[in-house]
């Protein structure tokens, strides 16, 4: 498997370095062509270490390409991502750089990057967070986004964080006796949070967020949006904040 990715460009250094009219492989005879396999061959056996490096090229140049296809779809999507008018923002709100977070309650790595967060938000100071609800591992999980989407549109964006917050602590089943309790503990209204979870409202938040996932190839979560780059699984906090220096650097 690795020789057919070598095989190209030592075909083609090979090709070069003989004569014009050797340079179509399709001309040659069968003999030719057997003494060619021969010769690429024992090149190959002295020099194993050319297919490495024709495999690293070659994976440079595939995250190349999906690094610059993950710009193009930020870019065509910005105002979706940046600015939709629904989603929670924390952190900073006039900060110079934006992190946006696609995340699920039920996730384990969504669980471990809240410190993570935290302490890039406060180190920091002038980074405006955005959460993203983006339910995709279960009845639970989607429990969870809709009771979080119902506290931001009855009680606010406070309320909202502080629900968001403890939604990522809860262990077990997500009952409605238990988000009653939360929210009850938390000083909100439980009734009116329970009643709105299942209307349009809420669920248009999540259509829509679902969708803007799809358009931006995001599978799992949590994945993250820095500025114009998508990060895709956990970082902790000194990778980011090396992303974010560079983002700073590169303005």
């Amino acid at each position: 498997m690795m020789i057919r990715f070598a095989a190209p460009a030592l075909t083609a250094l090979a090709l070069l370095a003989g004569p014009a009219q050797a340079t179509d492989l399709s001309q040659l005879t069968d003999g030719e062509r057997a003494a060619f396999r021969a010769e690429v061959r024992s090149y190959l056996m002295e020099n194993p270490e050319v297919i490495l490096e024709a495999v690293q090229l070659l994976e440079q140049r595939q995250a190349d390409a999906e690094a610059k296809a993950d710009l193009d779809m930020v870019q065509a999507n910005a105002k979706a991502i940046f600015d939709d008018g629904y989603s929670w923002v924390g952190g900073n709100p006039e900060g110079d750089i934006t992190l946006v977070e696609f995340m699920d309650y039920r996730c384990g790595y969504c669980r471990k990057a809240v410190p993570e967060i935290e302490t890039l938000l406060e180190r920091d100071g002038n980074i405006r967070f955005i959460v993203k609800e983006f339910p995709i591992l279960g009845e639970a999980s989607l429990i969870s986004s809709r009771f979080a989407v119902a506290t931001k549109q009855v009680a606010g964006d406070e309320a909202y964080g502080q629900v968001h917050d403890a939604l990522l602590e809860v262990q077990g089943d997500v009952s409605d006796v238990v988000l009653r309790r939360l929210a009850e503990g938390l000083g909100l209204d439980a009734e009116a949070i329970l009643a709105h979870m299942d209307s349009d409202e809420v669920t248009e938040v999540l259509a829509k967020t679902h969708d803007l996932a799809q358009t931006l190839r995001i599978t799992g979560t949590p994945t993250f949006v820095l500025q114009d780059e998508m990060l895709r699984g956990y970082l902790p906090a000194d990778q980011l904040e090396m992303i974010v220096a560079e983002k700073r650097a590169a303005d």
